[in-house]
Formats: C-alpha cells, structure tokens, sequence
C-alpha cells in the first residue's frame, strides 16, 4: 500500500522523506502497535480510566501509549488533571480576561509560523479541524497565567503538537502549564535559564560518558548551548519524527525530565562517527540536524529501547549535582 504524502498527524511529508525505510519499519510497528493497544486494555487497563504509578506500568509506557489512551495517561500522569479538576473554570476565566495586547501580538506572530507543513494549522479559520484559534487560546491563557514567562519562542510547536494528540484545548492548556511549572522549571523564563544550564549539563553528561567525542566538540567551538538550545526548548518537537517524538513524551509525562537527557545523550552517542568525521562546526550542526531524522531516529521502537541503554546509569543525583554547579557559574 503506497504511503499518502499526508502523515496521520496532518504533517505533509517532503520530497526528500524516506518512504523505502518508513514502509519497511511500519510493516512491523503496525503489528506490535496492535498488540500492544491489546495488551493494555486486557493487562492494564481492564475496563477503568484510571491507573496508579507501579513498574508494570512505567514499563508499558516506556514500550508505548496506544494513540487511544494517550490522551487520558499523559494528563494523570503528568499532574495535569489533578490541576485541572482543582481549577475547573480557571482557563474559561483566563480567556475571558482583557488579554495583554504586547502577549496578543507577539503570539499572533509565531501562530503562522508553527507547523506551516501540517494541514491543520494552514490559515483556513472556517475549517473547524485547524488548530490556529485553538492555539492561541492557549498560548494567551497560558502567558496570562504565567506573567513571569508571558510567551517564549517554543511554546507553539509543543502547544501544537498536544493540540494534534489531546484535542483538547483545555486539557493541553494544563499539560502545558505542569510542563513549565513542575517539569521543566526556569526553561521559558525571560533569561531561559533552565535551557543554558541543561545544555551545559548535557555536554557535561557527555564528557563522562563519550571523552573522545566531548573533546572533539569542545575543540570545533561547539558551544553546547547552540547545539541543544531547540532540543530543550521545543522538549524535541519539531525536531525528532513524530511517532519517535510521541514515545519520548509519553515517557516524559511519566519519568520526568530525565527523559530528555537521555534522548540527547542517545542521539550524540550513537552517531558519534559521523560527527567526528565533521570538518569544522558548521558542518557538526548540519549532521546533527540530518541525524534526528534518519532511519536510526525514525524507527521509535528501536530508538526508545535505545535511551534506556545507550546512556547507560544516568541518575537524579548525578543531574542535579551538576545542574547546582553549573547555576553557580552563570551566577558569578
């Protein structure tokens, strides 16, 4: 069966995607999908909604949420829906507010630029399935709630890409406001902080772990703050494929922000050869942009059982101890 040049998500596939490797990975991805969605309603689920934090469970996730139950995982997982059932009518308040006209402009800006190859955020106000109204209701309550933060630049794409999954504004307006509260604390900041001093933990993380590879960076001027700065900023949407994309969330709802280390670590470790073949840094930015959507990253399956290999032992501990050091040194 030929692929559409439409993904399921609305995303149009270029010219240059790799239909050959796409088929021939979901031949196989479609049958485990099936069993696993199978497996989660017998064995998990078993007739309720709800589910309780255990290693049976972090190992289903970490295998996968079936589309029809991500939804519903990512928001009891995450803390979402605990907010969300404290503060029932609070996104309804916070859109009927007189809204910041700076916040309004600034996020009617980027609106036109998040997905611009997806079907469903093209400017067609009168199909009711695009997601630009959608979209800034919940950038604008988000930045009203928020006055400290207002709107950051990387806010859209992963509003956006919740918007695809949830379909439901309300719902992503409290995943987003967990994710920059609870989950990535100091990431959209005026100063962005949380960013400058995870990109630096990461490089850190990589020096343990890959010497040879860390030295070769620091050599060619790759400023770590360059090279991860969109990972950490969009938490890898609009960065890895989709379906990749979705597994790493889906972990990240559950396990937290160690996720996105190890996903960084991953992605530098595994493709080390090609970036020490790399000539000077331009050339290192350019194969670390090819490398998140090569046939590695594309197969999810094989990718997620990566991270939780690859990296080997990667601890709270160890973050946070380096995370401390390195908030010292930008406050000097």
């Amino acid at each position: 069966m030929a692929t559409s040049n439409v993904d399921p998500y609305g995303f149009e596939r270029t010219e240059d995607f790799d239909f050959e490797s796409y088929e021939e990975f979901m031949k196989t991805y479609l049958s485990v999908l099936s069993r696993r969605a199978s497996r989660w309603s017998s064995d998990l689920l078993m007739g309720s909604k709800k589910v309780s934090r255990s290693q049976k469970l972090k190992r289903f996730i970490r295998k996968g949420i079936p589309s029809e139950h991500r939804p519903t995982i990512w928001m009891q997982m995450s803390g979402a829906e605990t907010r969300r059932q404290q503060n029932p009518n609070v996104y309804r308040q916070l859109l009927q507010e007189k809204h910041d006209p700076q916040l309004v402009e600034t996020i009617k800006t980027d609106i036109p630029r998040t997905f611009p190859d997806n079907i469903y955020f093209q400017d067609t106000p009168s199909d009711p399935q695009c997601k630009r109204a959608p979209l800034f209701n919940v950038l604008v309550a988000l930045g009203h709630k928020n006055p400290s933060i207002g709107y950051c630049q990387g806010l859209n794409f992963i509003a956006g890409l919740l918007l695809l999954i949830v379909k439901d504004e309300e719902k992503v307006f409290w995943l987003m406001d967990t994710l920059i509260n609870n989950m990535l604390p100091d990431y959209y900041a005026p100063d962005m902080m949380g960013v400058k001093i995870d990109s630096e933990v990461l490089g850190d993380l990589v020096k343990v772990r890959d010497p040879q590879l860390y030295a070769f960076m620091e050599s060619a001027g790759a400023a770590w703050s360059i090279v991860c700065t969109k990972w950490l900023i969009c938490v890898f949407a609009d960065v890895l494929p989709i379906e990749t994309l979705l597994r790493v969330w889906d972990c990240l709802f559950y396990e937290g922000d160690k996720v996105i280390f190890r996903v960084g670590l991953t992605l530098l470790i595994h493709n080390r050869d090609k970036i020490l073949r790399c000539q000077h840094f331009p050339q290192i930015m350019s194969t670390i942009k090819a490398i998140v959507m090569d046939e590695y990253s594309l197969n999810c399956h094989n990718f997620l059982q990566a991270i939780f290999k690859e990296p080997k032992r990667l601890s709270r501990a160890e973050i946070q101890k380096l995370r401390l050091h390195h908030r010292a040194q930008f406050s000097k």
